[in-house]
């Protein structure tokens, strides 16, 4: 017998382009035992179920990977979350990381910065530098990124409600670098949904968040085309307590009102969508995980195609970043954080992630030191690199178990997306509280199983050990505050203020109206207006989110 016409069909249109393309990494894949390792494996007989809800890779619904060779081509982009302190201090880590082998940055910003606003502001006394890098113009932004080519680097910055800030602030050092802004690549996270669902720095309410997020969308496709304009998150979803279902159903509900949005902005699907990028938590049920991933790509790829009528492939692709959980890092027994960041890594690349970040060891305990991320990215490398996980594309596929469980958490996310979709959509669903309060008892049950010996969680109720932890930690300099308070003072005496009085004048004209405001806030941030400043301008504009609601 010959080959499936399907597989002939898929091999000429969607394999070879990408062949010709690029090539793979190796010209001879072998196990270990010089064993040949095909590319794709098939099940002897390719039935219709199997072509409509597996399929092959890079083609819808894209069960098996969004690319028909997967890392055999490329391997995931390798990122590790870093930020603290000053712009200076954290240029250091990330030169330091690259030197390592990261292929990739991720940003992490102070609370000040993420809610909008400068390290003078009395909100931020005790917060500036804490947990990410303190950003206050675009004089922090650059001292960032000094020495770091922003035309050779992908960078992710999490960051939301004052996310069409920094984007601008990341493309003006481009341009001081003299890099083109349709060559700068990277995500910025750009979710504020989820901030009002699980995480809480939101600034503007739901409604002029949305506008935003759109002006941002129609902004990136003419002026920085390469950039994924949001990465809509189900790790905060996670991390504030949600099982993986409910992680995917809220996830891609939060992505069905992005996209609702845009489209009654006025903008063509086909050109946004194929920049909208995921972001999702990799946790310690390894099975689950993978078959998560799996159905969130079936899922989105059929919500695209059926409700959103996308003509694009790259429009149904879910392409997404994973993060080890760090809700499963535990103090005691840090060394054991190790292992759990592995299995966590390896689920994420059997689920076919783009990029991934692996959280350090001590992280339960403090912000990671080099020699925490140093072994996180290790891990990394040796999946990458000493595995041959990457050998083949999607390697459980076929598995009775893997399979069943793929369809199983497809139907349960199905039927959430339903009762959001009846509730009138889901920002409805955030204002009445009904998403909120699945998570909230999804987390209050996890913890009820941990504390009655239910589940079981080594080191902290079961194979206890008498222990002092005092591992060296990473602290932040208590100075760090009051020196970028003095930055921040002579950037405002020397810039030119009638200038940047002017721009922002302009600014919240835009805002009142239905103009696109990205425009005017590069310009501010051009002339060193600061981010406070220019979030200020907006919150007169918009108002500001109490964070009230029904319950």
């Amino acid at each position: 017998m010959g080959e499936h016409p399907a597989f002939v069909d898929w091999k000429k249109k969607v394999l070879q382009k990408v062949l010709d393309r690029t090539p793979e990494r190796l010209k001879e894949f072998k196990t270990a035992s010089g064993l040949p390792v095909e590319r794709l494996v098939l099940p002897e007989t390719l039935d219709e179920k199997y072509l409509t809800k597996v399929g092959f890779p890079g083609q819808y619904p894209y069960t098996r990977g969004i690319q028909p060779t997967m890392y055999r081509g490329r391997l995931w982009t390798m990122r590790q979350y870093a930020g603290f302190s000053t712009a200076e201090e954290s240029n250091k880590r990330y030169r330091y990381l690259l030197e390592q082998g990261t292929t990739g940055l991720s940003v992490a910003f102070d609370l000040p910065t993420q809610i909008g606003y400068d390290s003078d502001h009395f909100m931020s006394r005790g917060e500036v530098g804490k947990v990410g890098v303190a950003i206050d113009t675009l004089a922090d932004m650059e001292a960032l990124f000094t020495g770091i080519p922003l035309d050779k680097v992908s960078t992710s910055m999490t960051i939301n409600a004052p996310a069409a800030v920094l984007l601008a602030m990341y493309v003006a050092v481009g341009e001081k670098q003299g890099v083109n802004p349709c060559q700068l690549t990277g995500t910025i996270q750009n979710d504020i949904l989820k901030e009002y669902i699980a995480r809480g720095t939101y600034i503007f309410p739901p409604r002029p968040s949305l506008r935003l997020t759109t002006d941002i969308f129609e902004w990136c496709s003419k002026v920085v085309p390469q950039f994924n304009t949001i990465s809509i998150s189900g790790y905060h979803i996670r991390e504030a307590g949600s099982t993986a279902v409910q992680e995917v159903a809220f996830t891609l509900a939060d992505g069905c009102a992005y996209v609702q949005a845009a489209i009654h902005a006025g903008l063509d699907v086909d050109i946004f969508a194929p920049r909208l990028a995921f972001f999702f938590s990799t946790s310690s049920d390894l099975f689950e995980e993978v078959a998560k991933f799996r159905a969130a790509r079936r899922l989105w790829a059929r919500l695209m195609k059926e409700r959103f009528h996308t003509q694009k492939p790259t429009s149904q692709m879910l392409r997404f970043h994973a993060q080890t959980a760090g809700y499963t890092l535990t103090a005691q027994q840090v060394d054991n954080n190790i292992v759990r960041v592995t299995l966590q890594a390896l689920a994420a690349v059997l689920g076919g992630t783009q990029s991934l970040h692996t959280n350090s060891r001590d992280e339960a305990l403090a912000l990671p030191t080099e020699d925490a991320v140093r072994v996180a990215l290790r891990t990394q490398q040796i999946i990458a690199h000493e595995s041959s996980v990457c050998n083949t594309v999607d390697p459980l596929a076929g598995s009775y178990y893997v399979e069943d469980l793929t369809d199983r958490v497809e139907r349960e996310v199905s039927t959430l997306i339903e009762e959001i979709d009846q509730a009138g959509g889901m920002i409805a669903a955030i204002e009445a509280g009904i998403v909120q309060r699945q998570i909230e008892e999804a987390a209050f049950q996890y913890q009820q199983q941990i504390d009655r010996g239910e589940r079981t969680i080594v080191g902290v109720n079961c194979f206890q050990e008498q222990e002092k932890v005092s591992p060296h930690v990473f602290q932040v300099n208590r100075a760090v505050e009051e020196n970028q308070i003095r930055k921040l003072t002579e950037i405002r005496t020397k810039r030119d203020n009638q200038k940047v009085k002017k721009i922002l004048a302009s600014l919240d004209e835009a805002a009142r109206g239905k103009t696109n405001v990205m425009p005017f806030i590069m310009e501010a941030v051009r002339c060193y207006a600061s981010m406070g400043e220019i979030c200020d301008v907006l919150r007169g504009v918009f108002g500001v989110y109490d964070g009230r609601r029904s319950l």
